[in-house]
């Protein structure tokens, strides 16, 4: 598989759940913008086999670079991007669970659902739209949702991309993400406002911005609830004293970009 093919499949795979980023996608192109991807992003849970480190063996192995870490202490997450020497590619930021800062009752969900996985599934190829791959019921839902937003996402979604990125530097007839963000909320968008509409800043070297997850309806073990699935992200990078843009992540900005699937809202 070439990078385009596994981008193209984890494309095809976001849109299936995020109905907006393809109507926002489609607006853009209307308006002449060839759209470039800053980064894509996947979550999982820091359990041996399914971590960081496995859902990046399928990028490492089409040329993707390890780059720096990053820690989220109030949300209990790691995560990490990686950069392929194309520069055209999007980076990927890989961001997992920390279980050990987790109650025990929210630690015996996990491992449930961890538990039904055979032993070498995160050697997957395919491990990035693999899907989730457990049953999980709407109460053992709730449970992970009470203490982390996050840990009941990835059990209710599995592996696959949480959110895609546009490169607002790129685009053509915006001159700011400020400009971007109206354009969105006048086309009936709703964006994440959690810390500001727009997180970062020039001096910071990155400014971003989302929209709220679409919400879907979700096929748990014993019901279907309507929940919150993937978002669109937005972002705009400055360039270092070098002349070089900043390539790497802000943690609270990200912090708050989080927030976007929230289901607590």
């Amino acid at each position: 598989m070439k990078p385009a093919e596994l981008l193209d499949k984890l494309w095809r795979d976001y849109v299936a759940s995020t109905p907006q980023a393809e109507r926002i996608h489609h607006l853009l192109t209307e308006r002449g913008e060839i759209i470039r991807n800053d980064h894509v992003a996947l979550r999982t849970f820091g359990s041996v086999g399914i971590g960081i480190d496995a859902l990046a063996r399928p990028f490492e192995a089409l040329g993707w670079r390890a780059r720096d870490h990053y820690r989220f202490a109030d949300k209990h997450l790691r995560a990490r991007y990686w950069q392929h020497d194309d520069e055209a590619l999007p980076k990927v930021f890989i961001s997992e669970l920390v279980l050990a800062e987790l109650s025990p009752t929210a630690r015996s969900v996990v491992a449930g659902l961890v538990d039904q996985l055979p032993l070498d599934f995160g050697a997957r190829p395919d491990l990035p739209t693999a899907g989730r791959p457990w049953m999980v019921t709407y109460s053992e839902y709730q449970t992970l949702l009470a203490e982390s937003e996050y840990a009941a996402w990835v059990a209710a979604f599995g592996f696959r991309v949480n959110h895609f990125t546009v490169d607002v530097g790129t685009l053509s007839t915006f001159p700011d993400l400020e400009a971007l963000d109206a354009f969105l909320v006048e086309h009936g968008f709703m964006l994440n406002e959690s810390g500001g509409v727009v997180k970062g800043s020039p001096s910071e070297r990155l400014e971003q911005s989302s929209t709220l997850a679409d919400s879907i309806d979700v096929q748990f073990a014993d019901r279907t609830v309507r929940i919150p699935s993937c978002y669109y992200e937005f972002a705009r990078r400055y360039p270092l004293p070098s002349g070089e843009l900043f390539q790497g992540f802000v943690p609270a900005s990200a912090d708050k970009i989080f927030e976007s699937t929230d289901a607590r809202r």
